[in-house]
C-alpha cells in the first residue's frame, strides 16, 4: 500500500503539508491523471494534498493555498529567495471594458483600452509576496503588494523595483520596503487582450539585461514606448518577445509557436516555450526566427518573403499540454533528474518528466512518465518555476474545469489555488540568503555555483550595480574559466556595460564555443560587429567547429547592415555540412532576404562569385527562394534583378533552379507587365508558354491564343492570363473576340478582366459596344465598365448620348465616375454631365463630421457580430483593402492600422479626402492616344510608369506614351461606403474591421 504522511498543522495555507508516496519510480503516461469522475467536488487543501502519486525519491509541500493565495499564474524568486505570486483573479474579463463582439474562438473586442495605474478600472488581481522567516521551509508572512490590479500575468524584481506585465502594459514600480514608492512607469503600451487564457505573460530576465516575455496567439498586439514617437510594432498571434530597460529597446525575438504561455531559459542562455498542442513539449526558439502557428487561425508570418518556418521540438507521440516547463538545471532533486524537463500539464492535471537531447542545432524530447499525478481531477497546474534552494515550484489555480470557454461562461473558482513544492525526499530547507547583501566580489564567486537559478540571480544582480570594481576579476576570470563558467563570466562583463569591441575580439577566438556564439550574439544585438570583427568573421565563420555557434552567426547576421551581414553569410554558406541542419539554411536565407529591398545591388554582389553558386545550402535553399522572393515583390526593378540573376548563373543547371523559383512566384498569375529581357531569358531556359509567344508577337502564339480564349473548355486561369495579356501586348484583332466576351454569358472575372484589357485599344467600336451592354452588367463588372467608359473622350461622349436617350439611368452613376468624366473639358461631356446631375460636389466637411459622430453613436449602442461583418468587408472594402493578408491592395493594407479607434476610422471613410496617407494619392495621367486613366502611380522608372486603379488594374505605361502626369489630391476612395447600411450592419462591420486576428467562418 501506498504511505502518506502529514507534517505539520494546516493553517489557511501558511503551514506546509508534506506527501510522501512509495510506489512506481513514474506512472506511465496512460495511467498518469487518471482519478476522480469529471465533475466530481473540489477538495480541500488538505485533503487535496493527499491526493498525489510521485516517486519515492520524492517529497511534494503545499507550501500556499487559499485563502492566502487564489488563482496563481505566475510564480517568480527574488533575491531574499521570497516567493512572487501573481494571483488572477480577474480572469477572463478586465474590468471596466464593455465586450462589443466575440468570435467563434471566444477572441473579444472591448470598447475601450483599459487605462493604466493610478488611474486603471479597478480590478481583482493580486500580486503578493511570500516568506520563509525563520527556515524551517513553511511560509510563514505574507505581503500583498499590489491589490485592485486589472489582468497581471507576471512579475519580475529588478533594477530597483517590480516588472509588472500588465497588459496592455509593462509596468515599473519603484520599490522600498516592497511598496512602490511612487506611481508607475509605463515603459511599454499595445498588448491586446482579446483573450486573456493567452495575452502578454511570462515576463522574466534574461543573462544579457533584457526582458523577455511572450505573446499568446490568439490575441494582437500593437507595441510603443509612450514619450517616443515611432510606428507601432505589431504582433498578430504568438512571439516571443524582449525589451531593454536601460537602453528602452523593444523588439520581437521571434515569431510563431503554440500558445505560448511560458517562457524557460537554459543554462547557455537558449529560450523556449510550451505549446497547447500535442506530440511536442514546445518549441526551441532562435534568435530572430519564425515558426510554424495555426496560419488560418492566426495570420500569416509577418514577412510575406518567410518562404518557411521551423517546427516544433520532435517529441515522441504522447498525450501531451504543456504550455510551460522548466529544465532542471539544480542540485536540489535526485541527481538521476538534472537536465530533465520537468512539463506541467493542466488538462492531465499532472507534471511529466521528459528527457531531452540534441537535434543538430536544436533539441528533441522523450517523455518518460509523469513525475507528479493526482487523484483529484481538480488539480490543475499552470506554471512551473526552480526555486533558490534547487526544489520546483508548482502554481496549482485549482479548477473543475481548465477552460478558456468554460470561464468565460462562468465556470470558474476565483477562491481556490494552491503552491507546491517539489523536492527531494530528504531535502532540508534552510533559512534563504539574502544574495542582495552580497558584495559585488561575492556575486563573482556565485557565478561558480552548480545552481542556474543561483547564478542567474547573481548575473542580475550585478547588472542592477554597474559595479566597475570587479572588472579586473571578471576579465581574468573569464579567459582562464572553461565551459559554464565562461560563459557566465561574460554575460557579468556585459551586465555591467563592459564588453566592447577590444574584448569581443579576444573572446572570439576563445575555447568555449558559447563564449564564440555569445560574443556575435551581444555584438548582433547591438546592429554592428564593427570593421575590424567584420573581417575577421569571414574566416572564424568558415572555420567554426560548433554548429550551434555557426547557427547564432548565421541568426546575428540578419541583424547587421549588408556591409557586415552579407559577407559573414556568404562565408557560412560554404559550410555544406550544414545543408541538412535543423535551423541554419532557412536562417541564412533570412540574413539575405532582410537586405532584398534596400541592399539589392550588394545581394547580387554576392553571387557574382560563381563558385558560391555551387555550395549545397545556395542550391538548395537559397537559389529558388532569391528569384521567388524577386519575382513575387514584382516591380519592374524586381524584375530586372530577376534578369540579372539568370545571367549570372555559372551553369544550366543553376538557371533552371532559378526558373523553378520564378514559376512558384508566378503560379496563379499572369505574366503581363512583364519586361522583355525577362521574357527573353526565360525562353532561353525552355520556360514560357503561348503567353510567353503572345509577349514576343509571334503570330502563331497570337492565333492560338485567340483561339483559347474563345473555348470555354481552356482552364479559367489561363483564359484568364491570356485576355490580360491582350491589354500590353497591342494586338488589335484581339478587340472583336474580347468583345464578344463582354457581352456574352461569361463569369464576373472573364468579363471585368476583358473590359480591362479593351482600354488600350483606340477603337469607336468599344465603346458603342460596352454602352450597348452595359445596362445588363453589374456589380464590380459594371464599375470596371464605367472605368473603360470615361477613359477615352469618345467612349465617354457615347456613355452620356446612352444616358441622354434613357438607355441608361442616371442615378445608376457614381459620383466618383462623374468627376473623371469632367476630367476631359470637353464642352459636350460637361453640359450632359450638368443637364442629368447639376453641379458635382460632394458633402461639406461639417456634413461629414455629423455624420462621423452619428455613426460613433451608432456602434456604440449595441453588439456586432464580426462574422456577417466579414462579409460586408468583402463587398464593400476588401476590393482595395488587405485585412489579415486577404483582399486587394489597391489602398493601405488596414492590419497593423490602430483599428481600435472607431472615430478615426470613421473620419477616414466618411470623408478620404481628408487625410491621404502618402504613398496613395490619386493621379491623372493622359496618354498621346487620348486616354484618361486615374489611379494611384505604384511605380515608375526611366522606361514606364506602373498605375492601380480603383479597379484594382495594374496598368502598364511606356513613359514615352505619357502626355501628362499630374497628382489630384482626391482619394481613389468613394464618398458614401457607408450610405444604405442599417445600423446593425455598421455595428457588423466594424466588430470585423477591430477584430486583432483572421475570422474563420463558424463551424
Amino acid at each position: 500500500m501506498n504511505r502518506i504522511w502529514l507534517s505539520g498543522p494546516f493553517l489557511a495555507g501558511a503551514a506546509a503539508v508534506l506527501i510522501l508516496v512509495h510506489g512506481n519510480l513514474l506512472p506511465s503516461a496512460e495511467q498518469a491523471g487518471k482519478g476522480t469522475k469529471p465533475g466530481a467536488p473540489k477538495l480541500t487543501p488538505a485533503a487535496a494534498a493527499k491526493s498525489f502519486k510521485i516517486p519515492d525519491d520524492f517529497r511534494m509541500d503545499q507550501v500556499l493555498s487559499e485563502p492566502v493565495v487564489k488563482q496563481p499564474i505566475s510564480l517568480s524568486f527574488d533575491e531574499r529567495g521570497r516567493l512572487w505570486v501573481v494571483q488572477y483573479i480577474q480572469y477572463p474579463h478586465p474590468a471596466g471594458l464593455k465586450i462589443l463582439s466575440r468570435d467563434m474562438f471566444w477572441r473579444v473586442v472591448y470598447d475601450k483600452v483599459p487605462p493604466p495605474p493610478p488611474n486603471h478600472f479597478r480590478g481583482k488581481d493580486i500580486v503578493s509576496v511570500h516568506e520563509d522567516t525563520d527556515g524551517d521551509g513553511i511560509y510563514d508572512k505574507h505581503t500583498r503588494v499590489l491589490e485592485g490590479m486589472n489582468i497581471v500575468t507576471s512579475v519580475v524584481t529588478g533594477r530597483g523595483g517590480l516588472w509588472v506585465l500588465n497588459p496592455p502594459y509593462l509596468l515599473f514600480y519603484p520599490m522600498k520596503n516592497d511598496r512602490p514608492v511612487s506611481d508607475p512607469i509605463v515603459h511599454l503600451q499595445g498588448f491586446g487582450l482579446e483573450d486573456t487564457h493567452s495575452c502578454a505573460n511570462s515576463l522574466r530576465w534574461g543573462p544579457d539585461g533584457w526582458l523577455y516575455a511572450t505573446h499568446g496567439s490568439t490575441v494582437s498586439a500593437h507595441v510603443t514606448r509612450p514619450g517616443i514617437k515611432e510606428t507601432p510594432i505589431q504582433m498578430i498571434g504568438q512571439h516571443m518577445w524582449r525589451y531593454h530597460p536601460e537602453k528602452r529597446r523593444f523588439e520581437i525575438y521571434a515569431e510563431g509557436g503554440g500558445n505560448a504561455f511560458g517562457v524557460e531559459i537554459d543554462s547557455q542562455g537558449r529560450l523556449y516555450s510550451g505549446h497547447n498542442g500535442g506530440n511536442t513539449r514546445g518549441f526551441h526558439y532562435v534568435q530572430g526566427a519564425s515558426y510554424r502557428k495555426g496560419f488560418e487561425k492566426h495570420g500569416v508570418l509577418a514577412n510575406p518573403y518567410s518562404y518557411g518556418f521551423f517546427e516544433a521540438m520532435k517529441a515522441n507521440k504522447s498525450q501531451r499540454f504543456s504550455h510551460t516547463w522548466v529544465l532542471n538545471e539544480a542540485d536540489g532533486l535526485p541527481a538521476k533528474y538534472r537536465g530533465k524537463i520537468f512539463a506541467v500539464e493542466p488538462l492531465q492535471g499532472r507534471v511529466m518528466l521528459s528527457e531531452v537531447s540534441p537535434d543538430r542545432s536544436s533539441f528533441e524530447t522523450k517523455d518518460l512518465g509523469g513525475v507528479v499525478t493526482s487523484s483529484d481531477t481538480w488539480f490543475r497546474p499552470v506554471d512551473i518555476k526552480p526555486a533558490p534552494d534547487g526544489s520546483l515550484f508548482i502554481a496549482d489555480m485549482y479548477e473543475a474545469k481548465i477552460a478558456h470557454l468554460g470561464h468565460n461562461d462562468g465556470v470558474i473558482d476565483r477562491d481556490t489555488g494552491r503552491v507546491y513544492r517539489l523536492a527531494a525526499r530528504n531535502a532540508k530547507f534552510p533559512k534563504p540568503v539574502d544574495l542582495g547583501k552580497k558584495s559585488s566580489t561575492e556575486l563573482v564567486d556565485l557565478l561558480k555555483s552548480d545552481n542556474r537559478w543561483t547564478r542567474q540571480m547573481a548575473n542580475r544582480l550585478l547588472g542592477d550595480r554597474k559595479d566597475k570594481t570587479v572588472l579586473p576579476m571578471l576579465t581574468k576570470q573569464l579567459f582562464a574559466s572553461k565551459s559554464q563558467l565562461a560563459l557566465e563570466t561574460l554575460w557579468a562583463i556585459h551586465q555591467t556595460g563592459a564588453f566592447d569591441q577590444a574584448l569581443a575580439e579576444k573572446t572570439l577566438a576563445h575555447p568555449e564555443p558559447q563564449v564564440r556564439l555569445w560574443t556575435i550574439r551581444l555584438l548582433g544585438d547591438d546592429h554592428r560587429l564593427g570593421a575590424k570583427i567584420a573581417s575577421k568573421m569571414i574566416d572564424i565563420a568558415r572555420n567554426e567547429p560548433s554548429l550551434f555557434a555557426r547557427s547564432q552567426f548565421a541568426a546575428s547576421a540578419k541583424r547587421l547592415n549588408a556591409i557586415e551581414g552579407l559577407p559573414l553569410v556568404q562565408s557560412l554558406l560554404t559550410r555544406d555540412e550544414d545543408a541538412s541542419d535543423i535551423h541554419v539554411p532557412l536562417l541564412l536565407w533570412w540574413a539575405i532576404e532582410v537586405h532584398c529591398a534596400k541592399d539589392r545591388d550588394k545581394v547580387l554582389d554576392m553571387f557574382r562569385e560563381s563558385s558560391l553558386w555551387r555550395h549545397r545550402m545556395v542550391e538548395n535553399t537559397i537559389l529558388p527562394r532569391l528569384m521567388k522572393r524577386f519575382a513575387m515583390a514584382g516591380s519592374q526593378k524586381d524584375f530586372q534583378t530577376c534578369v540579372e540573376l539568370f545571367r549570372l548563373a555559372p551553369e544550366k543547371k543553376h538557371g533552371q533552379i532559378l526558373l523553378k523559383g520564378f514559376e512558384e512566384a508566378f503560379k496563379g498569375r499572369s505574366i503581363a507587365g512583364l519586361p522583355n529581357d525577362l521574357i527573353t531569358q526565360i525562353a532561353k531556359l525552355g520556360g514560357g508558354s503561348v503567353a510567353f509567344g503572345v509577349r514576343q508577337g509571334k503570330e502563331a502564339a497570337i492565333t492560338q491564343a485567340l483561339t483559347m480564349i474563345a473555348n470555354p473548355k481552356t482552364s479559367a486561369q489561363q483564359r484568364l492570363e491570356l485576355i490580360e495579356l491582350f491589354g500590353e501586348a497591342r494586338q488589335p484583332r484581339c478587340v472583336p473576340p474580347l468583345l464578344m466576351l463582354v457581352a456574352a454569358k461569361e463569369s464576373d472575372a472573364v468579363k471585368k478582366i476583358a473590359l480591362g484589357a479593351l482600354q488600350a485599344y483606340p477603337d469607336d467600336r468599344i465603346g458603342a459596344e460596352v454602352v450597348k451592354a452595359f445596362p445588363t452588367l453589374t456589380g464590380e463588372v459594371r464599375e470596371v465598365a464605367e472605368s473603360l467608359l470615361v477613359g477615352r473622350r469618345a467612349w465617354s461622349r457615347q456613355f452620356l448620348a446612352a444616358v441622354d436617350a434613357g438607355a441608361i439611368a442616371p442615378k445608376s452613376i457614381a459620383l466618383p465616375t462623374l468627376r473623371k468624366l469632367l476630367l476631359h473639358r470637353d464642352d459636350q461631356i460637361s453640359k450632359l454631365v450638368k443637364k442629368h446631375w447639376g453641379e458635382i460636389k460632394g458633402a461639406t466637411t461639417e456634413q461629414m463630421r455629423k455624420e462621423v459622430d452619428r455613426l460613433v453613436s451608432v456602434i456604440n449602442a449595441g453588439k456586432g457580430d464580426p462574422y456577417p461583418g466579414k462579409k460586408i468587408f468583402t463587398a464593400k472594402c476588401a476590393s482595395c483593402h488587405l485585412l489579415h493578408a486577404r483582399g486587394g491592395i489597391v489602398g493601405p493594407d488596414l492590419t497593423p492600422f490602430k483599428r481600435d479607434d472607431v472615430p478615426a476610422m470613421l473620419l477616414h471613410i466618411v470623408n478620404p479626402n481628408a487625410e491621404i496617407r502618402e504613398g496613395y494619392e490619386s493621379s491623372i495621367i493622359i496618354t498621346e492616344s487620348g486616354r484618361t486613366l486615374t489611379g494611384i502611380v505604384i511605380e515608375k522608372d526611366a522606361r514606364v510608369v506602373v498605375l492601380r486603379t480603383s479597379e484594382g488594374q495594374r496598368i502598364v505605361l511606356p513613359k514615352n506614351e505619357i502626355e501628362t502626369l499630374t497628382v489630384s489630391g482626391i482619394s481613389l476612395m468613394p464618398e458614401g461606403l457607408l450610405s444604405g447600411m442599417t445600423d446593425q450592419e455598421v455595428r457588423d462591420l466594424f466588430a470585423y474591421l477591430r477584430s486583432g486576428q483572421p475570422l474563420n467562418e463558424r463551424k
